[in-house]
């Protein structure tokens, strides 16, 4: 029912083996360094795409939830916690608050639900620029830890010190979240969180438990989104409370929107894309901005399902006019 045609998997293989080899055909630090916050942007991307894309909630707080994952992992470290084990603890700790937030704030629906979500993530920002003790006020954390040494069977140890360490570090986490959600929208659990999504009414006459699938939803989302905020301070080292504002929750947005919302390429390509074209418009100066804005409001007018979107409906008018022919 869910198997994938044979040359969409034959794209895929190729995707992940040029992928592996990237690190052979970007000399440029700094290119390198944008490549690795493009993959643990997408992980975040995609866990707000399960909430927002899959299960039809538009939530606003996953700056928050980021941010949350981000300073688990920076506190714990810094108190000597391994790495292996603040990562998932923070996470876990990430997804209790999405527990808590998505409890109350899923009691409200459409616009109701984003101003609330919305609001948690101001909150959370403010609190993480004035609680000196704990997160260092504006001033952040600094000086976090590297992921500690793990040892690989026929590899041997492995540090995370080197930029292609720390690239395939980012590259793992973000095929294993991919593979996650992938079983997940394509089960029968996705099938209801798209029920939910197409028509919340019906999907309650029939049986379904609204509320426990949003939650459901909601907290595997913030879970995933706190993981993908501990590995990006391990690997930059610093965290202050920009990476838990609500203008990371905007970015993420941005980022889904132009991909393709509820689909898990479009989240991926988005998190990519847009980096890397603000980069190349950096001669711009400040009228980058402007352009960029342009861009988004073509694409969200011509191509509202985003780039995969556009794609699709393409394949869809080539195969009609093909079939006419006939």
């Amino acid at each position: 029912m869910f198997t994938k045609p044979i040359h969409t998997k034959i794209l895929y293989l190729v995707i992940l083996i040029a992928a592996v080899l990237l690190p052979f055909y970007i000399p440029d630090r700094y290119m390198f360094q944008i490549v690795i916050m493009s993959f643990l942007l997408a992980i975040a991307t995609v866990s707000m795409n399960l909430i927002i894309g899959y299960t039809g909630q538009a939530s606003l707080a996953h700056g928050a939830f980021f941010g949350i994952g981000a300073y688990g992992v920076a506190i714990m470290t810094k108190a000597g916690i391994s790495f292996w084990l603040a990562l998932p603890l923070s996470a876990v700790i990430t997804a209790f608050a999405g527990l808590l937030i998505g409890a109350l704030s899923l009691r409200t629906r459409g616009h109701y639900f984003a101003i609330v979500t919305l609001c948690f993530g101001v909150i959370l920002w403010i609190v993480a620029g004035n609680w000196i003790e704990l997160t260092g006020g504006h001033n952040g954390i600094y000086g976090i830890p590297r992921p500690s040494p793990i040892t690989i069977p026929l590899l041997g140890e492995i540090t995370f010190n080197t930029q292609t360490a720390q690239f395939y570090l980012a590259l793992a986490f973000l095929l294993l979240t991919l593979f996650v959600l992938h079983r997940v929208v394509y089960s029968v659990l996705g099938l209801t969180f798209m029920a939910v999504r197409n028509n919340e009414a019906l999907a309650d006459a029939v049986g379904v438990n609204t509320f426990a699938t949003k939650l459901l939803s909601f907290v595997v989302s913030t879970f995933i989104a706190g993981m993908a905020g501990g590995i990006y301070v391990s690997i930059i080292g610093v965290v202050g409370p920009s990476d838990a504002s609500y203008m990371v929750t905007f970015n993420l947005l941005i980022f889904l929107i132009l991909g393709g919302i509820a689909t898990l390429a479009g989240a991926v390509i988005g998190a990519f894309a847009i980096p890397f074209l603000m980069e190349i418009m950096q001669f711009l100066g400040d009228f980058r901005m402007l352009i960029f804005g342009l861009l988004l409001v073509v694409v969200i007018i011509y191509f509202p399902q985003g780039f995969v979107g556009g794609l699709r409906l393409l394949n869809q008018k080539i195969a009609a006019r093909r079939q006419s022919k006939l």
